[in-house]
């Protein structure tokens, strides 16, 4: 079938709206019509080659919208359900197996190949190859194919244009919180980066009623929109001593720490804020190569240094349930969300580097 799809030509290129072939559903497959879809960094990092994505490619990984159609050995989901898209997982490895999806051995290859599990590609330009499967679901487009176990269903009267983002950055940053520190009420929480994925933490510490509550972030706009989602405090990075200020804050350092920035300096503020037997949880992606040093000493104290990706989550369970607290007003993603349309891609891409905006979803033309 012609879809439109906004296709990234070379590396670090502006993207470009342009008429694709997108294959049928294959037994084990399920085309989703688009209804909207976050825009998130791993998206600009694969534009700009931090992948071995072969280029011309399609990205998009948080697409939300209408089953459209099914491939013949799927049972659990039908045309008119409404599905998020969240990360692809093999289903055989041991990590699999355990339950810990995000961590499948082949979920790099999966992401970011271009291509389904087999090799084989999606979609296609006159006749010739168009690197998708992005996430196996490129969902910057106005359809997307994806595998079954890859789709989410969720409940028909939630606004499925603010739902794409759970499938990626918001499922990321809350699952931290809540599948990881699993804190409880009354401890210490400090999130570094106050961007889509810091602000979803954050307001997952406020639900597991933490206290205090504190955001580090360069920018007013966001500590603002932090102090107004549950920050009990915010500092400024650039004008404040973050580490003092937080070890002032709480009498000595926090239970949590919580970075998502994947900048090292601040990684290291990260874990020289935590109490003793506290723990820092990193959920930014930095390039490969990138190293960071603390004290040995640190560890020593029962400190905790510990990597996450996707939250640790089991998306077709996690994902519903904050789809719950969302309907029920007590995890307010609309706050974070500006929508734009799907032809103004790469004002909403600037607007989000410039940090204008906190999390840019597209809307598709229906």
């Amino acid at each position: 079938m012609r879809v439109t799809a906004a296709v990234m030509e070379e590396k670090s290129s502006a993207f470009k709206l342009d008429s694709l072939e997108l294959d049928t559903p294959r037994p084990d497959e399920v085309l989703v019509k688009i209804t909207a879809t976050g825009i998130c960094h791993t998206d600009l990092h694969a534009r700009d080659g931090y992948f071995a994505m072969p280029y011309p490619a399609v990205y998009g990984h948080e697409g939300a919208g209408i089953v459209a159609a099914v491939g013949s050995a799927v049972e659990y989901l039908v045309a008119g359900d409404h599905v998020v898209m969240s990360f692809p997982w093999c289903g055989g490895c041991e990590h699999c197996r355990e339950d810990r999806r995000s961590y499948c051995r082949r979920g790099r290859e999966l992401k970011s190949s271009g291509a389904r599990a087999d090799g084989s590609t999606t979609m296609r330009r006159n006749r010739a190859p168009v690197y998708g499967s992005f996430f196996q679901q490129s969902s910057f487009a106005t359809y997307a194919l994806t595998t079954a176990r890859n789709a989410v269903k969720v409940r028909r009267d939630a606004p499925i244009e603010f739902l794409g983002p759970l499938g990626c950055g918001l499922q990321t940053g809350a699952g931290a919180v809540l599948n990881v520190m699993q804190p409880e009420a009354g401890k210490s929480f400090v999130v570094f980066g106050a961007g889509s994925v810091g602000l979803a933490g954050l307001m997952a510490a406020k639900l597991a009623r933490c206290e205090p509550i504190i955001a580090v972030d360069i920018r007013a706009n966001r500590l603002q929109l932090a102090r107004s989602l549950g920050a009990t405090h915010t500092i400024d990075n650039v004008r404040e001593d973050a580490v003092a200020t937080i070890r002032e804050i709480t009498g000595g350092g926090v239970h949590f720490a919580l970075e998502t920035s994947a900048l090292p300096a601040v990684f290291r503020q990260a874990v020289d804020c935590l109490l003793t037997r506290g723990t820092c949880v990193l959920v930014g992606s930095a390039r490969r190569g990138v190293e960071v040093s603390f004290e040995m000493s640190t560890l020593q104290a029962g400190r905790i240094v510990r990597g996450v990706i996707q939250g640790d989550s089991r998306p077709d369970l996690f994902i519903p349930h904050l789809v719950d607290l969302f309907v029920a007003g007590r995890f307010p993603i609309d706050r974070l969300v500006t929508f734009y349309d799907f032809a103004s891609i790469n004002q909403a891409v600037a607007d989000a580097v410039n940090g204008r905006t906190i999390k840019p979803v597209l809307r598709m033309p229906q």
